[in-house]
């Protein structure tokens, strides 16, 4: 045989190989190419949606941090309110409860000092009447002399 020959058996083996390669070796291999890269294109969007997922939730968890800071600030200003009105109302109590007390005692004084008054008043009169007797050497009748020694004790 001869080159041409020869090279042309060769052209038809390699264009065999080639239409063979291309009808039994080609597609599965484009198939498996396929189903790789949509594989790693489907990964590539799961990954994106993670992302923007993990975002979103990020958003969700700084906005439910703000709102338990705001509502944690907001019950403790509250629960101040509350102390400083519960303090506020126990100074009132406190006062009245004094004020009470302060008045008890002066009316008790009061009546104390008008106790010793009439005492005062009894032991000056009966000073009075024994001066009198002292004095006049003869005993003072209180029953008979009761105007004149009620005048006295009320002067006093």
């Amino acid at each position: 045989m001869n080159l041409n020959a020869t090279l042309f058996v060769q052209f038809v083996v390699f264009f065999i190989f080639v239409g063979v390669t291309m009808k039994f070796v080609w597609p599965p291999v484009m198939k498996a190419l396929d189903e790789r890269a949509q594989r790693i294109a489907n990964g590539l969007a799961a990954a994106d949606r993670g992302k923007a997922e993990m975002a979103a939730a990020e958003k969700r968890i700084a906005a439910e941090l703000a709102t338990t800071r705001e509502e944690s600030a907001k019950r403790i200003a509250d629960a101040e309110k509350r102390a400083a009105a519960i303090i506020e109302e126990a100074k009132q109590t406190a006062a009245v409860e004094a004020a009470r007390i302060v008045e008890g005692a002066r009316a008790d004084a009061e009546q104390q000092v008008t106790r010793a008054r009439e005492e005062l008043r009894g032991q000056v009169a009966a000073l009075a009447v024994a001066g009198a007797e002292q004095i006049l050497k003869r005993e003072v009748n209180a029953a008979a002399h009761a105007d004149l020694l009620n005048r006295l004790s009320t002067e006093l």
